[in-house]
């Protein structure tokens, strides 16, 4: 297997006094999606936040390509590749889905994602792209953010609780989604509490309990029970 273009070792993580992540280790492959699961307050946004460089770390505990980034900003981070589809969409209201698109590209990476390549992606976002982005339904507003994120032509991207709260049926459209997403040979790393949808979509995945890996491994080959086991810290 070709190395690993994100290399996490030894994270640690602090909202002032508290402590979120415990030495946490973790790799991705080029083009590779991997899980990253575990049950509230377990780590898994904290996690997400560090790499993108929206919480400052120790700068080798993060490195992207050998590189060591744990203390760069977060528009040096997606500068390098790395795009956040972060929980809760967080578009901005007063534009709309056109002009939300169009902020994500203005990192100005070359690459094979552009307004109309998300529109083919999201077709419903042509159809609206000039409404208010958030008078959209919950699920259209995911597919902006998703497609936000996409318009920096990332070589990783972060979707933290990419199907919360959102409807089944939306839910499975924008899964079903995720192999036109990462069929460049981009790398994903999916936050997800339905273990299922996790395994299904994933290659490999790490179960986080307190800040902590409590299981690693191939999605294909681990046991519900072993799971269940690291997710419950039973």
């Amino acid at each position: 297997m070709a190395e690993p273009i994100l290399k996490i070792e030894n994270l640690d993580a602090h909202y002032r006094d508290f402590q979120a992540l415990y030495g946490l280790s973790a790799r991705v492959h080029p083009g590779e999606v991997v899980a990253m699961i575990g049950a509230n307050g377990a780590g898994k946004t904290t996690l997400m936040r560090s790499i993108a460089g929206l919480m400052k770390n120790r700068p080798d505990a993060i490195r992207w390509k050998g590189q060591a980034i744990g203390r760069l900003r977060a528009d040096q981070v997606a500068a390098l590749g790395i795009a956040l589809v972060p929980e809760g969409r967080l578009l901005f209201p007063s534009l709309s889905v056109e002009e939300n698109l169009i902020i994500g590209g203005q990192i100005g990476r070359k690459g094979p994602w552009s307004l109309e390549a998300v529109y083919r992606l999201f077709p419903i976002l042509k159809e609206r792209r000039n409404q208010q982005s958030t008078s959209l339904s919950g699920g259209q507003q995911q597919m902006v953010a998703i497609g936000r994120a996409l318009m920096s032509n990332p070589e990783l991207v972060l979707m933290d609780e990419i199907s919360l709260g959102l409807a089944p049926v939306i839910i499975r459209q924008i899964y079903e989604a995720l192999p036109g997403i990462v069929g460049e040979g981009m790398a994903a790393v999916v936050v997800e509490q339905d273990i299922a949808k996790a395994l299904s979509v994933t290659s490999r995945v790490y179960c986080l309990q307190e800040g902590r890996v409590a299981l690693q491994g191939p999605s294909s080959t681990l046991s519900r029970e072993e799971i269940s086991r690291a997710y419950f810290g039973m």
